[in-house]
């Protein structure tokens, strides 16, 4: 979808205009995909706006570099000061934020360790990630996830998404909405760019972490919601063929936040319609996102935005 500017970038300290956030073409980055991010949300309530669970999305982005042997520079404090600063100077909520870190302009070749560490946080209006109002029609892909041992995947780097892309070019020129991989030994790890959730039986499963899924911050918050909730939940293995006999199926994230899956290989999830466990998790979700229940958890870092108040009757 395409991208909505604003007005400011935060880079390595200072707000810059969006259109001076350039690289140069040599940059290490360019060449050998050397780079971390995070996806991120703030949402709005009446006359106040949100940065969902920032201090944790923070802490990944350190840990990922630390992965890379790439220091970031900044603590998470500063990390998350700096990304209320841009949201507060763009003025934009609800938004999408992202931060990025990369190796920059200095050396070539694959040691990327002689070339600087260059930090972006952006922010911009963005509304739904995966298509379809009424559930997402997905595939197994013919592409695997990450093997254990090749590539880091709890580090969110921005090479572990070529293989993402795959995942989702696949998917898409062959008339589904998204794909999900699976893992070297064939046991269903996650989508393109969402954690997986799967009903049966009234019992929450998900794949766990050795199952080369990425250590989702919206994973782990449905996690908590399902079990304030009351519902099992189970992290363990999943073979593809449960997914065909899920009672219901979603995805999660940044992103796609909580979407439900209508079909999977063409075979729909019971009824194609999104089924009352998921339902009752999307609407806690958003019910504590969106201000019209407590937020509990203190999951929502204040930011001052001008938020427009709903009109009274």
């Amino acid at each position: 979808m395409p991208l909505q500017t604003t007005e400011k970038i935060w880079h390595n300290g200072q707000l810059i205009p969006w259109e001076q956030a350039n690289i140069h073409v040599m940059s290490h980055v360019v060449h050998y995909g050397s780079s971390v991010f995070e996806g991120i949300r703030a949402y709005t309530q009446p006359g106040r706006a949100g940065i969902f669970r920032l201090h944790e999305h923070m802490q990944r982005f350190r840990d990922s570099g630390h992965i890379y042997r790439m220091p970031l520079g900044y603590t998470v404090e500063q990390l998350t000061q700096a990304v209320i600063d841009v949201v507060e100077a763009n003025g934009v909520a609800p938004c999408y934020i992202r931060p990025v870190a990369f190796r920059g302009y200095g050396e070539i070749g694959v040691n990327p360790l002689k070339s600087p560490v260059e930090v972006y946080i952006a922010n911009f209006p963005w509304g739904k990630y995966v298509p379809g109002n009424e559930g997402a029609n997905v595939c197994i892909s013919s592409w695997n996830r990450l093997a254990p041992n090749t590539m880091p995947t709890l580090a969110k780097a921005g090479s572990n998404y070529m293989n993402s892309q795959l995942i989702r070019m696949e998917a898409e020129v062959n008339g589904y909405d998204e794909g999900i991989g699976l893992d070297v030994n064939g046991l269903v790890s996650e989508g393109s760019g969402e954690n997986l959730f799967v009903v049966r039986g009234g019992v929450l499963y998900t794949p766990g972490l050795a199952s080369s899924v990425l250590n989702g911050i919206t994973r782990s918050s449905i996690l908590t919601l399902a079990k304030d909730l009351g519902i099992e939940v189970v992290e363990a293995p999943i073979p593809r063929e449960f997914l065909y006999i899920a009672d219901e199926a979603f995805f999660t994230g940044t992103a796609a936040e909580v979407t439900h899956l209508r079909s999977i290989d063409r075979i729909l999830v019971a009824d194609g319609k999104m089924g009352p466990i998921t339902t009752a998790i999307h609407d806690e979700f958003f019910a504590l996102v969106n201000g019209t229940k407590p937020d509990r958890h203190n999951w929502l870092t204040p930011v001052k935005v001008k938020v427009e108040e709903p009109v009274g009757a």
